[in-house]
């Protein structure tokens, strides 16, 4: 195997490495305080967050939703931060994909799911994705706070977010690194606003 097939190994890494760099030097991050500070208030309030995307940002979404519900470190114990993956399982999927189109897969399951006051992340690479879209639209049009989690520029998807974490790069991989990055970031802010606030409370 040559040096220049063992290099790409090390230049993933520098590359990962300088997309983030960039996220600090615009100051993109800052868009998680104000998001994180709408989610913990609704939380607090009784809302949900629910989490869309495709392919590895569908992997995301469930990931996120999962260190929600149970929790992101031991050495913090604490209830269940309501929050769900709009990926339903494949016989929801593939009835949608069957009866209605790819198109609504996410639409539909909000449209039934979200309550007044819940909170919708979004989350796609190319900015792009029409279902994605289709349940931006409709979130705005029900009045539900919408923060994308977004790349490419943040592609036709920025134009329905209420706000946006758009990552400067358009390499799929490195987009979805800094996104599950920022998720991390985005839940530890929440958790500590709410164990703050006296919702959440260690075991």
């Amino acid at each position: 195997m040559s040096q220049e097939l063992k290099n790409k190994i090390k230049q993933t890494f520098i590359d990962s490495i300088s997309v983030k760099q960039k996220i600090i030097e615009n100051n993109s991050f800052s868009v998680l305080i104000d998001a994180g500070d709408i989610i913990s208030r609704s939380i607090i309030n009784g809302g949900k967050l629910l989490i869309c995307g495709n392919g590895g940002s569908a992997a995301d979404a469930q990931h996120l939703a999962a260190e929600f519900l149970i929790r992101l470190t031991s050495d913090v114990n604490r209830k269940s931060i309501p929050a769900l993956s709009l990926a339903q399982d494949t016989s929801t999927l593939t009835a949608c994909i069957n009866d209605y189109g790819p198109d609504d897969i996410f639409k539909r399951v909000f449209s039934s799911l979200y309550s007044d006051g819940d909170i919708l992340l979004a989350i796609t690479t190319s900015g792009n994705s029409k279902n994605i879209i289709e349940t931006l639209k409709l979130a705005k049009l029900k009045g539900i706070y919408s923060l994308g989690f977004l790349g490419n520029g943040g592609g036709e998807a920025l134009n329905y977010c209420d706000s946006a974490f758009v990552v400067p790069d358009d390499v799929t991989a490195r987009i979805q690194e800094s996104h599950i990055t920022a998720g991390h970031a985005l839940l530890q802010y929440i958790e500590d606003q709410l164990l703050e606030s006296g919702w959440l409370v260690k075991n």
